[in-house]
């Protein structure tokens, strides 16, 4: 649940007894601490010792607490170790003494000559002194200070989020700082109103490994992910304590089975001849991480280097080769094997002048070995995430959080593989408030990789009337066809963050309003199009998609996370689209909706019933169209079995034949249809109603 000072604990409460009947065990929610007034989503928390007041403070979670727990739910929170505010009063204090405040620790500062830069200065006003304050248009500051106000392009005096300066980095690395910005979270775990921790973006302190010990010590074997990353074939490390990921790498295998890799080759030709961009991604990704460094992190490139005693491009160079989030290396200890494989691997693809630098962050002095780490994934989130995936997506549902927009599909045998190393309480999610977008718009997305040809007829005809900018435009219609129907103003919207981000024409620091101009227009030309009926061609492959794809992550190993909203089909495109407001209690209004409603339901209450770790059993298809189908029990004897369609557009050309699935022993009752089955059923049988089936052990 996205929290927001209109939906707050007492809407929250209100719809315990959905959530219930729904099947749901816990109620996740965004960040509950003090936060920016006005935040849509409460990661600038400004004071860690209060449950924020707009969402209705510590009584009003302890009455939504208490009011889930009649109804057997239970509370996730999120937590934001890593970085906070920088309008609070710990900084003001910081600002006014410098080194001498008693809070100067709390914060990753760089000091230069006592003060530290804050890059405010944006024209020609001048700061005035209103009595013991600077003031700065919005801005407010301690007068005198130790601080310089510096341009704002510039990067800040200290470690912040990304490229975020109003987001100022922490130390949670000092017990004292953990104890003091964890307080409330410890008290609601102490009071038994929280029940499991969603820890935000582990990558950015300097000991992940660190604090998730000192945080399970504290609060004991409290169901903790990390909202950790993972690129291709990474895993999470190990010896970190805690229960799993926040799903992105689970996302990306369960998006890839809907995907046919047959329509790589098509789709990426298509979209070198629309947009004029590479027929690589790698190249894409390595130009635009290079564009980032330049444009955002000069302040880090400039530490790090100084760390590291060595020249600033080579920091560059390495920063832009490295392909994850984190090398996970802590001083003074032997670096992980991996660690040294990737980090030497992306050294060998730079100039001579990084192994040097190289050495240095596997096996220097502590602040490089921390410093280079905690740059890594800034410059992955903002060269990737947030400019190469806007700029290269010739299927754009592969362009997700984690994601390579270069591999096409996930054999069936390589998603068994996956789940039988998973970790039993990982979360699994397929929509989240940071997805470029939704699941059901990624289901009819993933349509167009089984028909190319047509699409790229589709996409020609409507080009030929509307066109505007060649490296937006395919895009553009890819959106505009899965997130159909949308208003002008929300593609509008998803548009000008779109070029901003791909950094192409436009960027967030350099607008062009007759651009924007330009792609408002286009907007209102191209929702004139005739999209909506090309969506409604393949309506019946993408519902089947996204049943598909739900019923899968309900039902496979780990903590199935459902986003708000999405037990029914939600076509929203990237934040802030995705956290508009939701009305509950969802109420179908399509026969896809109906049919997703009653699988989410149905899984979930199964999953209760099936409790946490139950064993996975790959099934196996037999027959011509046995590649159409994923199918795995769960549970000891079993006691579950889920069954899916994949790539049904080829399936619907050849038909479903004698293909069939062998259940294993015992009774098996649908809970979408009631049937009852037994033994080897042909698969044109059980999956006829619904693309997908839910079966559970009769004799229970």
């Amino acid at each position: 649940m996205q929290l927001t000072p209109d939906f707050g604990f007492a809407q929250v409460a209100a719809i315990a007894g959905y959530l219930r009947d729904l099947g749901v065990s816990h109620v996740y929610l965004s960040p509950v601490l003090q936060a920016t007034p006005g935040s849509l989503h409460g990661y600038d928390v400004t004071d860690h010792s209060r449950i924020r007041e707009e969402f209705g403070g510590a009584t009003g979670f302890r009455e939504m607490a208490q009011q889930l727990a009649a109804h057997d739910l239970g509370v996730v929170v999120d937590i934001v170790p890593n970085h906070m505010n920088t309008v609070n009063a710990q900084f003001w204090s910081v600002l006014k003494h410098g080194a001498a405040s008693p809070y100067a620790n709390w914060f990753d500062i760089d000091w230069s000559e006592g003060k530290v830069a804050l890059p405010v200065l944006g024209d020609e006003t001048d700061p005035y002194v209103d009595g013991d304050v600077l003031r700065y248009h919005e801005h407010a500051f301690p007068y005198p200070g130790h601080y310089q106000l510096v341009d704002w392009r510039e990067g800040p005096g200290y470690r912040r989020f990304f490229d975020v300066s109003s987001l100022i980095g922490l130390r949670v690395e000092d017990p004292a700082v953990l104890f003091a910005t964890h307080e409330v979270i410890f008290w609601l775990l102490d009071e038994g109103m929280v029940d499991g921790l969603r820890v935000d973006h582990p990558d950015g302190l300097a000991d992940p490994r660190g604090y998730l010990d000192r945080l399970r010590a504290r609060a004991g074997e409290t169901w903790t992910v990390v909202e950790k990353i993972l690129i291709g074939p990474e895993r999470l490390p190990g010896d970190w304590a805690c229960d799993g990921t926040t799903g992105y790498d689970v996302l990306n295998r369960v998006n890839g089975l809907f995907v046919d890799p047959a329509g790589k080759e098509p789709l990426v030709r298509l979209f070198t001849d629309l947009t004029g961009q590479p027929a690589e991604y790698r190249p894409v990704m390595a130009r635009a991480k290079r564009e980032v460094l330049d444009l955002f992190f000069g302040a880090e490139v400039a530490r790090l280097a100084k760390a590291a005693g060595q020249d600033p491009d080579a920091v560059r160079e390495l920063l832009a080769a490295m392909p994850v989030y984190r090398a996970y290396v802590v001083p003074g200890e032997p670096p992980p094997p991996e660690s040294v494989e990737i980090v030497e691997l992306a050294a060998e693809a730079c100039s001579p002048a990084v192994l040097p630098l190289a050495r240095e962050v596997l096996y220097g002095g502590a602040e490089a070995i921390v410093r280079f780490q905690q740059t890594c994934g800034p410059v992955m989130a903002k060269g990737v995430e947030d400019t190469a995936l806007y700029r290269w997506f010739p299927l754009a549902c592969l362009n997700e959080v984690g994601g390579e927009p270069d591999a096409f599909g996930v054999g069936v045998e390589e998603f068994h593989d996956y789940c039988a190393e998973l970790r039993p309480y990982t979360m699994t999610t397929l929509s989240t408030h940071d997805t470029k977008r939704s699941e059901d718009v990624r289901a009819r997305l993933s349509v167009l990789s089984e028909m190319p040809e047509e699409w790229a007829a589709a996409v020609a005809s409507w080009s030929s009337e509307v066109s505007f900018d060649p490296c937006l435009d395919y895009l553009a219609w890819q959106n505009l066809m899965a997130a159909w129907p949308i208003s002008v103003e929300r593609f509008a919207e998803y548009l000008l963050k779109a070029a901003r981000e791909a950094k192409t024409s436009i960027s967030w620091i350099n607008p062009d309003p007759s651009y924007e101009r330009g792609l408002r227009e286009f907007a209102a030309a191209a929702v004139r199009q005739p999209v909506g009926e090309f969506t409604e061609h393949i309506e019946p492959y993408a519902m089947s998609n996204s049943l598909g794809a739900k019923l899968v992550q309900l039902m496979m190993p780990g903590v199935p996370d459902v986003y708000q909203g999405n037990e029914t089909t939600d076509f929203s495109l990237v934040d802030p689209d995705n956290r508009r407001p939701v009305t509950y209690p969802r109420k179908p209004e399509s026969a896809w909706d109906a049919a997703k409603l009653l699988v989410t339901t149905q899984a979930l209450r199964l999953r209760r019933r099936l409790g946490g770790a139950a064993p996975y059993l790959p099934l196996r298809a037999e027959g011509p169209a046995a590649s159409h189908v994923i199918a795995f029990a769960r549970g000891e004897r079993p006691r579950a079995v889920a069954v899916a369609t994949r790539l049904p557009v080829r399936l619907a050309a050849t038909g479903w034949g004698t293909t069939s699935l062998t259940l294993p022993a015992g009774t098996w009752r649908d809970l979408l249809t009631g049937g009852l089955h037994t033994g080897r059923i042909p698969l044109a049988h059980l999956l006829g109603q619904y693309p997908v089936a839910l079966l559970e052990r009769h004799d229970l």
